[in-house]
């Protein structure tokens, strides 16, 4: 989800920063164009690591600032669906909990949080579960899987559907409960099995 890509790009350079080191004053103004997009094909740029090139400035008649290609590194974070996550839970409200993953936000609905009911318990800001009194609170660390991205290029925000309703996700404790069942049933099952090797 996190990677650090190579892309090249445009940068114009005011006459008023002529005299200023060209990588810096280029970086500065870069960092300000990419910083906190969203790209349809990157994902979200979280920031811009390095300007590796710099072309030879051009200057458009009637505007005095050079234009230059440039080539340059930024980090982003590029959620797919089906990817797993891990996250912390930043917000509780009646339809679900939002979960913080790296810089954005996901939704994980009521409904995909577990197969048992969930309600807001407004008392708590909490949401609790009907049948296994499974509580989900802000801070909770999370594992959840991305079930919908929705970006629009250019803008600043995207919207993640998570999903917690499948074996080895929810909040952690409960994954090591899953997992200490698992353990415990197959012992029982080599047991019963030794059992019954005996007999023979």
């Amino acid at each position: 989800m996190y990677q650090a890509v190579i892309i090249k790009g445009h940068v114009r350079i005011p006459p008023s920063r002529f005299s200023e080191d060209l990588y810096e004053v280029a970086e500065e103004i870069l960092r300000e164009q990419y910083e906190g997009i969203i790209d349809v094909d990157l994902g979200f740029i979280i920031a811009v690591t390095e300007v590796l090139e710099i072309g030879v400035g051009k200057i458009i008649p009637g505007d005095g600032a050079t234009y230059h290609d440039v080539k340059l590194e930024v980090l982003t974070f590029d959620p797919k669906v089906n990817f797993l996550t891990q996250g912390e839970v930043v917000e509780v409200v009646d339809f679900g909990a939002f979960i913080r993953l790296g810089p954005l936000d996901g939704l994980c609905h009521v409904s995909q949080i577990t197969d048992d009911f969930f309600s807001y318990d407004p008392r708590s800001a909490a949401l609790v579960g009907k049948e296994t009194g499974r509580v989900i609170t802000e801070g909770d660390l999370v594992r959840t899987r991305i079930v919908a991205v929705s970006i629009d290029g250019g803008a600043r925000s995207g919207k993640l559907g998570l999903t917690m309703r499948q074996p080895f996700l929810g909040k952690f404790e409960w994954i090591k409960e899953e997992i200490a069942r698992l353990l415990e049933s197959k012992r029982k099952a080599e047991k019963k099995k030794e059992g019954k090797d005996k007999e023979k």
